[in-house]
């Protein structure tokens, strides 16, 4: 008895499938590429159409309250690496399954409502200071190169408590006074942003 070769097989099996894919997107028997139109824009409410809103929805939910937070950007702290009436989605795996690094950018939970974006420049148990806008880490002073505009910000040594990092914006042009930075606790760290 003679079998057929094996990729004669696969050949006729994709077609079969390809057909039943392209089938799904033709219209019903007896209907008109009009009336398929129609019923794409304005369904039928029946359980199927039903069942799809519903499984939307929660997936929708879920996945825009718990996994990837919509956030919008209004502050100038992060120039030029994002500007300001950006937007960007805050990514909360990030940090599952790996731990924060110098250099990471995340997203902090400042208030209730606000959430901040910064750059981690110290972990736990690092000393910095910034002298004439110059970023000394364990004595030993930084290229960072994220930082285009140059500032003459003077900040004394501190060390970074257990279980915290250091946060600050990009933008140090701006008067020290007026940008929001410092020592955070890791659990306030909401993840980091998806671009």
């Amino acid at each position: 008895m003679d079998y057929p070769p094996k990729r004669c097989i696969v050949n006729s099996m994709i077609k079969e499938l390809l057909k039943l894919y392209f089938a799904c997107w033709r219209p019903h028997r007896g209907e008109s590429a009009a009336e398929a139109v129609n019923h794409f824009y304005v369904p039928k409410l029946d359980g199927a159409f039903l069942t799809r809103l519903i499984t939307i929805v929660a997936v929708g939910y879920v996945l825009f309250n718990f996994i990837l937070i919509p956030e919008f950007i209004s502050g100038a702290s992060m120039e030029p690496t994002y500007f300001r009436r950006g937007f960007t989605f805050c990514w909360r795996g990030k940090y599952l399954f790996s731990k924060v690094q110098r250099g990471d950018i995340v997203i902090i939970k400042f208030t209730r409502d606000v959430s901040l974006l910064k750059r981690i420049i110290a972990l736990p148990g690092d000393t910095l200071y910034i002298q004439n806008g110059k970023l000394y880490l364990n004595g030993i002073a930084q290229k960072e190169d994220y930082v285009k505009n140059s500032c003459d910000w003077n900040l004394p040594p501190r060390t970074v408590a257990p279980g915290k990092v250091y946060v600050i914006g990009d933008n140090r042009s701006m008067p020290i006074g007026k940008h929001k930075f410092g020592e955070v606790s890791q659990k306030r760290i909401n993840g980091a942003p998806l671009w």
